[in-house]
């Protein structure tokens, strides 16, 4: 799904914001900024997954992550706006300056380390994991929406309507009456891959996406985050996305 947005207009909605500069080249940006923000005390031992997307590298036409995330996970598509589920979409955002090109921007679950949508959930259905993946269980949840309302990225769904195809028959179907959104495909890392978009993204040759454990300095997610101008949507929310992105 494609969408054409003005870039200023991108940019008051997505509230683009630097995420910091490098502290330095033993110790990964990220925890040691969440420390400093939120005055606590930086837990490397732990794996927080965490992505980057290069959208210099993201072709217009290109839907090999979109394609590979609605396989993996069986997302419900019902060839009606109104009700389709989008774990990933792609936003054109245009530049108004002569001869500027617009940028094609994949937008997914930035899995907040301070998750609006966990903190409304009446039943706590929706919840950050330890590894920082925010998930909800289709169990408990009661559809009310509520993280719908609470997400700022506009990145939770809501199935309507449930769907019986199933392309991965690894994978349960989506059924209706609960909240969705990207889970990073966490069924995938515990089997030491990588997210399906991700996967998608490299067998295509653009590259465009890193996955990897921020916690780690010597993963190329925590490289990038320490050596390359990173952006992240929304941090002036104090939400602390951990899907960043170089380019915009």
């Amino acid at each position: 799904m494609k969408k054409e947005l003005d870039r200023r207009e991108f940019v008051k909605i997505g509230g683009i914001v630097t995420a910091g500069a490098a502290v330095g080249f033993t110790l990964p940006l990220y925890p040691v900024y969440r420390s400093y923000a939120s005055a606590e005390a930086a837990d490397l031992s732990r794996k927080k997954w965490g992505m980057i997307i290069d959208v210099t590298k993201c072709p217009a036409d290109c839907t090999e992550c979109l394609d590979a995330c609605r396989k993996e996970n069986n997302v419900a598509f019902h060839d009606d706006p109104r009700i389709d589920i989008h774990y990933i979409r792609k936003a054109t955002v245009s530049r108004k300056s002569a001869n500027a090109k617009s940028i094609n921007v994949p937008l997914l679950c930035n899995h907040c380390d301070n998750p609006p949508c966990a903190l409304v959930c009446p039943v706590q259905a929706t919840y950050k994991r330890p590894d920082g993946i925010v998930v909800c269980d289709a169990h408990r949840c009661i559809g009310c929406r509520y993280c719908l309302i609470a997400c700022p990225y506009n990145m939770r769904m809501f199935s309507f309507k449930e769907s019986h195809e199933r392309p991965n028959p690894l994978h349960p179907v989506r059924r209706h009456g609960v909240s969705e959104a990207c889970h990073f495909c966490y069924h995938r890392l515990g089997q030491g891959m990588q997210p399906a978009c991700v996967e998608a993204c490299n067998r295509s040759g653009h590259r465009a996406m890193t996955f990897g454990n921020l916690n780690d300095p010597t993963s190329e997610v925590s490289r990038l985050v320490a050596n390359r101008m990173v952006r992240a949507l929304r941090e002036d929310l104090g939400t602390k996305p951990k899907v960043f992105y170089i380019g915009l």
